[in-house]
């Protein structure tokens, strides 16, 4: 019987994060104080994190311990398991090989928990009582919830809400494990009440989001912001994915040639990219990695790279990033993980010197992915996840096209068991594609004044 699924033991567990900034022959720009373009130092992200996550920011050390107190937390659910998708492949009958690296075994069912747990972990030491975020479709305040409950933390959750009303279970996850979740725009915080009096109908966004909880960490001396995706230490500590999937690709004697992930802010991607990227720099392998984005939020395939705001108030630095502008607000599609204006600066960097790829995808052609991903290998799988296994299929049915037998890897970030009206809206044909149009991006792009990355 061929082997289906590889696990590592909890030994195996990796024992360090791996720091992709050490490897990149270009580094990303520093982030710019909006006022005087100034380069910041790590000290004025003290109001918002605590001080070791500061320092995993600003690092520039190759490996990063992970303490053995998280290492322990994430025996939980790690080593998640490398699945060879069989049924995916006679379907497609193509001569690749494909594999995909499965995170929806974590307790709040995505890649999340991997940051989210050492967010918490660190702030506890540092003494912090509150952590304020947002959330897209859920999963990242799912996962910071039940980090915080594991370390006794209050949690306030500021939820995108087109997805607090699409994804009523998420809320209640969050609820369960003790957070405050509260639908956003709100008119809890300045932000909200400014981008409510624009549009008292807006299905807000992950930019929007950010913005009221940066705001409310801001007031309060015990309380401090946890992001679940773009920032340095958050991709560091995803790339625990990666450094299992390479473990157990030498476990199946492969190696993969494409490495797909979906693409958001950057903590999904990065996750199982930056360790074979590694391979790549260290020991001169070719292989190619491709974040796969909605085509109604292109950041990556149609953006600017340029100094933008991580929020759509202004609140944050100036950071350098690929973006379709700060006050863009993306269609609202069901993989609110995805619906982001920017990219972080590690990825931005990565891509603007062609150290990695981008593709986009339409709406109805992911929900196809994802429904003939269920059938043949039996997991649902969350919107943001279809759009890297809508890539998988695309390169698998190029090497039918071409003849070649690569090996292809993506990653299942998340289960879609809390998706059911995503699906729904699929079967009964409410599902429309949204794609941008050239006026829009420029719209969109020319309101920002930020200088260009050179």
């Amino acid at each position: 019987m061929p082997i289906r699924k590889i696990f590592l033991e909890e030994k195996d567990i990796p024992s360090q994060w791996y720091n992709i900034v050490a490897d990149m022959p270009n580094k990303p720009k520093p982030p710019l104080h909006p006022g005087t373009l100034e380069p910041i130092t790590g000290e004025a992200l003290a109001p918002l994190f605590p001080d070791e996550l500061i320092k995993q920011e600003v690092s520039t050390d190759k490996w990063i311990p992970i303490p053995e107190e998280v290492r322990d937390v994430y025996t939980l659910w790690r080593s998640t398991p490398l699945y060879r998708a069989y049924g995916l492949e006679k379907a497609l009958d193509t001569p690749a090989k494909i594999y995909y690296k499965y995170e929806g075994v974590s307790p709040s069912g995505s890649h999340k928990p991997n940051t989210a747990v050492p967010q918490a972990y660190f702030n506890k030491k540092a003494g912090v009582k509150k952590i304020t975020t947002e959330t897209g479709a859920g999963q990242w305040g799912s996962a910071l919830s039940f980090a915080c409950n594991l370390y006794g933390i209050e949690c306030e959750v500021y939820m995108v809400k087109i997805s607090y009303h699409h994804k009523p279970y998420r809320k209640t996850m969050m609820n369960t494990w003790g957070a405050n979740v509260i639908a956003s725009p709100s008119n809890l915080t300045e932000a909200g009440k400014k981008i409510l009096a624009k549009d008292p109908d807006s299905p807000g966004s992950l930019g929007i989001a950010i913005s009221e909880a940066v705001e409310k960490a801001a007031q309060d001396e015990n309380t401090k912001y946890a992001l679940g995706s773009v920032l340095n230490h958050v991709l560091t500590h995803q790339t625990i994915i990666g450094l299992e999937a390479v473990k157990q690709m030498e476990m199946a004697g492969d190696l993969p040639d494409v490495v797909i992930a979906p693409f958001g802010g950057g903590s999904n991607f990065a996750g199982l990219s930056f360790p074979f990227l590694r391979l790549n720099f260290e020991e001169g392998k070719k292989i190619r990695c491709i974040a796969s984005e909605p085509a109604s939020c292109p950041k990556l395939t149609r953006g600017q790279f340029r100094y933008d705001f991580g929020d759509a108030v202004g609140m944050t630095p100036l950071i350098p990033m690929y973006t379709l502008g700060h006050d863009f607000v993306p269609a609202p599609i069901h993989a609110g993980g995805l619906r982001y204006h920017g990219a972080g600066a590690i990825v931005s960097q990565l891509l603007h010197d062609g150290l990695i790829e981008a593709q986009s995808h339409m709406n109805k052609e992911v929900f196809e992915a994802g429904v003939l991903f269920a059938r043949t290998e039996g997991i649902i799988p969350a919107p943001e996840a279809t759009h890297g296994i809508a890539t998988a299929i695309r390169e698998a049915e190029r090497c039918k096209e071409e003849g070649k037998k690569e090996t292809i890897l993506f990653n299942l970030c998340g289960h879609g068991n809390f998706d059911m009206k995503a699906y729904e809206d699929y079967f009964d044909k409410k599902i429309q594609n949204h794609e941008l149009t050239e006026e829009e991006i420029k719209s969109s792009l020319g309101a920002l004044n930020t200088p260009m990355v050179e």
